[in-house]
């Protein structure tokens, strides 16, 4: 046996990875142990399930890897500070100390925690064992990492390969191809040029928090108009025909101070930035979409680009602008590759994925078996030739429907419930689905946590929180009593992947939700003159579409399409609910609220549940239901944190 374990950490969403033989065996994030979002920390936790979950201790490894290179890092920032020197100074004072400290020692480091995990509460003991680990710790290039995790687990036996956030060491975007076990890096972009800088920018100034609220400018853009598009392209930023861009570095300050714009950004857009929780205002939103069409533009002739460089069908994807769905939606419609997959964890958090992967398939020199060439993959354009629709191809990727993180047996949930005396109703695993689409179909909002836990940003059915999509009123329900957010946010919706071609523009599986496709044209709803009169944010509780809670304002969804043989149970709800109401689509966001992660456990799926208005909450065959609950005591205390925009 041959045990690699991958960690990212120190940066945001830092995570561990565990690969046994070739085979990805357990994934997860520390934020979701430790409860604090974006968690950049050791990810002890993470390694600590990780270990377990395959019944392992870390001197049982055969390889550590980590997912960037530090030294290398660290003579970037060292350059940037002398380059913009003596302006630098805050930033460089601030940041100094935690490289000193531990990330110019991340072997040492990795080997001091890994040794904490073998012999906890025991200095000495493991002390001695960190010297005695028979593996030695491996430093991976931090967008190699990002290539390895989006093709080494993707269905292809050959294929382009982009990744593109804000930066590695130097790196930040690249481009490369992959076939069978080999990889290859052929060209990057590099730092201070960066689309993902840019965009996070951009959403630092129109008031969200960078490294986490990008998504929500990318659901922002749709109530603006590209009204700034011109002076980005013209006077911030120039797209090259090759997708790379080149940034008039005197509007921003992400290289020298705290902040990432400067004053001359802020006069070219006529005003400061947005201060955070203050009411957004069609500035923001016009802002918002300025940089949505730049980056799909950006993306796409990257992607025409990389088909010319490299000759291949098919695209792999990762960094953290892979996760821009809706950029994704438009190169699958109009880019030229056949076929596109995209790893779920397309941030940092999936560098960990990466390099364990890139070590065991190029340091070790293992082969790679791709679904393609065993034929447990077909392309859709193949498939669909000579199949109708509805019938599905076969599906198959590494990522294992992104089902990584920890399952909790019944047995600890209901010990859980009992010791705390919580009313619950046991419910037969044949039964379940059928109580959930009852609830669901008379517009209750139900907690599912079932299974393993996801690995990446989306919740996929094991830790989500389900509605009624054909409702007028869930999405403003479950923003504002349940997720505690913004009210433009949008719910994605979950639709059973045999009937996703009569609901939306979509003729392939789309498992992570990370495609953007508009709902089908009979599916709408026609609007009448006033409302096509509306502007920005009063387009927002006007119906759309036949099931309003997931259709955006440019009646767009983002999709994930559910297979019964990924997850079982998620797929027999939502054909439980097709069964009762004709509607094979229900509201799928994740069980959280804003400033949380998504839920681990039982108890942080309970506490969620009492601390929101949720009336159902199931823990695998357990039913609660919210008004037989006893008082949540620090509910109300809970609640004042937040406030809406």
């Amino acid at each position: 046996m041959t045990a690699v374990l991958g960690i990212s950490a120190f940066y945001h969403d830092s995570a561990a990875c565990l690969v046994i033989d070739g085979e990805i065996v357990a994934a997860a994030q520390e934020e979701r142990f430790t409860r604090k979002k974006h968690d950049p920390g050791f990810p002890a936790n993470a390694c600590r399930y990780c270990l377990a979950e395959a019944g392992l201790k870390p001197s049982d490894l055969t390889l550590v890897g980590f997912y960037e290179k530090p030294l290398t890092k660290f003579d970037r920032l060292l350059d940037t500070y002398l380059d913009y020197a003596p302006r630098g100074w805050s930033s460089f004072i601030q940041a100094i100390p935690l490289w000193m400290k531990e990330k110019l020692w991340m072997g040492d480091t990795i080997r001091r925690e890994l040794a904490n995990i073998e012999a906890p509460g025991d200095p000495k003991a493991a002390k001695k064992i960190g010297r005695s680990f028979p593996w030695k710790v491996m430093f991976g290039d931090h967008h190699e990492s990002h290539a390895a995790s989006a093709f080494y687990p993707s269905p292809f036996e050959e294929a382009a390969i982009v990744t593109v956030d804000g930066v590695g060491e130097w790196a930040t975007a690249s481009l490369g191809m992959g076939r069978g076990a080999e990889l290859k890096l052929i060209k990057e972009l590099r730092f201070p040029d960066s689309l993902g800088l840019l965009y996070s920018a951009l959403t630092y100034f129109t008031g969200f928090k960078v490294n986490s609220g990008e998504y929500k400018v990318m659901g922002l853009a749709p109530y603006g108009e590209p009204r700034q598009l011109s002076l980005l392209r013209d006077r911030i930023a120039r797209i090259c025909d090759d997708g790379s861009i080149h940034l008039d570095q005197s509007f921003f300050n992400y290289c020298e101070g705290l902040t990432m714009t400067g004053d001359r950004f802020a006069e070219a857009v006529g005003g400061p930035p947005r201060e955070q929780e203050s009411k957004l205002t069609q500035r923001e939103m016009d802002l918002a979409r300025s940089i949505q069409d730049f980056t799909e533009e950006a993306m796409l002739k990257l992607a025409c680009f990389a088909h010319a460089e490299t000759g291949m069908k098919y695209l792999a994807m990762a960094g953290g602008v892979a996760l821009n769905c809706v950029a994704n939606g438009r190169l699958l419609r109009e880019g030229p590759f056949e076929e596109i997959w995209i790893q779920p964890a397309a941030g940092d958090a999936g560098g960990a994925v990466g390099v364990a992967l890139a070590l065991w398939h190029r340091y070790l020199g293992k082969p790679r078996q791709s679904a393609e060439r065993a034929g447990t993959w077909v392309p859709n354009k193949a498939w669909r030739a000579t199949h109708p629709a509805g019938t599905l191809p076969p599906y198959q990727d590494g990522m294992k429907g992104a089902y990584l993180g920890p399952a909790f047996p019944v047995s600890d949930i209901e010990r859980f419930l009992s010791e705390r005396q919580l009313p619950y109703r046991r419910v037969d695993r044949k039964e379940l689905p059928n109580v959930v689409a009852e609830l669901l179909a008379s517009e209750k909002v139900v907690g599912l946590h079932q299974g393993r836990m996801e690995f990446g940003p989306r919740a996929l059915g094991g830790r989500s929180i389900l509605g009624d999509a054909r409702s007028t009123k869930m999405q403003s329900v479950m923003n504002l009593k349940i997720k505690f957010r913004e009210s433009f946010r949008p719910f994605a919706p979950s639709v059973l992947c045999e009937h996703a071609h009569e609901w939306f523009e979509l003729d392939r599986d789309s498992p992570y939700m990370l495609l953007v496709a508009d709902v089908q044209p009979e599916r709408r709803r026609t609007m009448t003159a006033d409302e096509e009169r509306l502007w920005g944010i009063d387009k927002l509780n006007v119906p759309r579409s036949s099931i309003p809670a997931v259709t955006h304002v440019d009646y767009s969804a983002r999709v994930q399409t559910v297979r019964r043989d990924t997850n079982p149970l998620y797929w027999d709800i939502i054909e439980a609910f097709r069964c009762r109401t004709g509607c094979a689509v229900i509201v799928n966001t994740s069980f959280n609220v804003r400033g949380e992660p998504i839920v681990c456990s039982p108890e942080d799926s309970y506490r969620c549940f009492m601390r929101t208005e949720m009336d159902a909450l199931i823990l695998e065959e357990c039913l609660l239901f919210k008004e037989e609950q006893p008082k949540f005591e620090d509910r109300e205390n809970w609640r004042e944190q937040f406030t809406l925009d």
